[in-house]
């Protein structure tokens, strides 16, 4: 159907039971407890009925961003070296993000040179802000600098919204709509600020071959990237072409959102290379992503790139 290209999905998550031990009370559960748990038979047979070829696997919400420090770096070792493993037993359908000890950058930065020249790990997975701090603050700049000199990308990925924002947005709704914290709006929130405030660091200007990934067609970003350019640009404001910024550094994934006017805005906005394929796994099911793409009417082309051939091209598949 697409002319021999791999189907490869790029958000799909799993949960290593040491680091979800750490996770902070109510974070430690989900619906699909047994499936994150599971990198292996299970998991393929879902990918072989839906059609995908390949996964790249990253831990799941919040990863090692909560950790304390003094436990954060041996931890995440030991979590990316059993990653490792789980990719080797299934060559050629797995590849990996790795989980970063962001709760102490420098050695973050390093852990993310190991595991992509020893571990061949195709880039780094964050997950919100790292106790309490979003991921533009200059401590965070290392991993930004070996990122860059690594020429592997970093995912901004959600986790929930600080406290105090869930409890003066979100609280008198989230007992009878609790996803309004998480996918059906503060995920959106937190990540797409996070992806402004990197912006608006400019660390994008001084890592300008630095590439990033947003999931879930960039958090409402493509939509709103004329706007936010024009408001930035009046009177009163530092020079910043936010829109060209972005366009340069950002790629998006239709991760749990097939949607093709989410689509359509996406590729006049930032162009078809820079937009791939991914299910977010297994928060939701495979077939749905792999039937909207067959319903999809696209180019033979343009479905090849969307499906695999952006992410062999960024992520050196």
């Amino acid at each position: 159907m697409f002319n021999d290209t791999p189907v490869i999905a790029i958000e799909e998550h799993y949960w290593d039971p040491e680091m979800a031990r750490h996770f902070p009370a109510g974070e430690n559960k989900s619906h699909v407890a047994d499936l994150l748990a599971e990198i292996g038979d299970t998991r393929l047979r879902a990918m072989d009925e839906a059609g995908i070829d390949v996964q790249v696997l990253s831990h799941g919400a919040p990863a090692a961003q909560k950790l304390p420090p003094e436990i954060a770096v041996d931890l995440t070792k030991r979590v990316n070296d059993r990653l490792a493993e789980a990719c080797a037993r299934h060559p050629g359908r797995f590849a990996a993000f790795a989980a970063l000890p962001t709760p102490v950058p420098e050695q973050a930065a390093r852990e993310l040179e190991r595991c992509v020249k020893d571990l061949k790990f195709k880039g780094a997975m964050i997950h919100g802000l790292t106790n309490g701090l979003f991921i533009d603050d200059k401590r965070f700049w290392p991993i930004f600098e070996a990122a860059e000199k690594l020429d592997v990308p970093i995912y901004l990925h959600p986790s929930v919204p600080h406290s105090e924002v869930t409890k003066y947005y979100y609280e008198d709704y989230a007992r009878d709509f609790p996803t309004v914290i998480r996918p059906a709006w503060g995920f959106t929130v937190e990540t797409a600020t996070a992806a402004i405030r990197l912006v608006l660091s400019r660390a994008l200007e001084k890592y300008p071959k630095l590439q990033i990934i947003l999931g879930h067609f960039g958090e409402t970003l493509p939509f709103l990237l004329w706007r936010i350019d024009q408001a930035l640009a009046r009177p009163g404001q530092e020079g910043l072409s936010f829109r060209g910024q972005f366009s340069q550094h950002f790629h998006v994934t239709c991760s749990g959102f097939f949607s093709t006017p989410a689509l359509t805005c996406t590729m006049l906005e930032l162009g078809i290379d820079r937009i791939m394929f991914a299910v977010d796994y297994p928060y939701v099911v495979n077939k749905d992503g792999m039937n909207w793409i067959r319903e999809l009417q696209l180019s033979i082309d343009d479905k090849r790139k969307l499906v695999g051939d952006n992410a062999r091209r960024l992520l050196k598949l």
